[in-house]
């Protein structure tokens, strides 16, 4: 491939980025880049291209995406068709899925407090939030369940160190005692 400029790589890897449906991730913009370019750098300039428009760069799921501006996302659900939302049971059932992977179903089920249906494992599989992630060394050979590229693309999470600690979760305050200790430390 004959020498490029910064800008023509700049273009080459927009029309990949735009033309994706996923997040592309820097390997493919490496194999499609000329060797020894600075991927790092390209996507630099894209970003910093896009930054303050209606769609920005996000590093999401271990890749780059075009993504709307958060600022406009709210003002665009009046046009844009949202995805029906999961049932409760089903996003309780992922958000185990998504802190304790890989996990079985009985696992979920003990955590849970409560039995897990079919239905429900069925429909994360199918919206391909969740994936199988193996077999338990256990009797019976349970599958061992966790989440995909596409979980982290709907939360909008570049990887799984990105959600939230499940301290801050808690929205219980803290006790009295705690507070009436610091107070009167000071």
């Amino acid at each position: 491939m004959p020498d490029e400029t910064l800008e023509e790589m700049v273009r080459l890897a927009e029309a990949l980025v735009f033309a994706s449906a996923a997040p592309v991730p820097a390997r493919a913009l490496t194999q499609l880049l000329p060797d020894g370019t600075d991927v790092e750098a390209v996507i630099a300039v894209l970003r910093e291209r896009y930054a303050g428009r209606g769609v920005e760069l996000s590093e999401i799921a271990g890749g780059v995406q075009f993504r709307t501006a958060p600022d406009l996302a709210p003002r665009l659900k009046r046009v844009v068709q949202v995805p029906r939302r999961l049932p409760r049971v089903a996003m309780e059932t992922l958000a185990i899925v998504a802190y304790h992977q890989p996990v079985t179903r009985p696992e979920i089920e003990e955590i849970r407090g409560a039995t897990l249906s079919q239905a429900t494992l069925d429909a994360l599989i199918e919206a391909g939030l969740i994936t199988p992630r193996g077999r338990k060394e256990t009797p019976g050979r349970p599958t061992l369940w966790g989440t995909t590229p596409a979980f982290l693309a709907q939360f909008s999470l570049a990887d799984l160190r990105d959600l939230p600690r499940r301290e801050d979760l808690l929205v219980e305050p803290p006790p009295p005692v705690a507070a009436e200790q610091a107070s009167s430390e000071e």
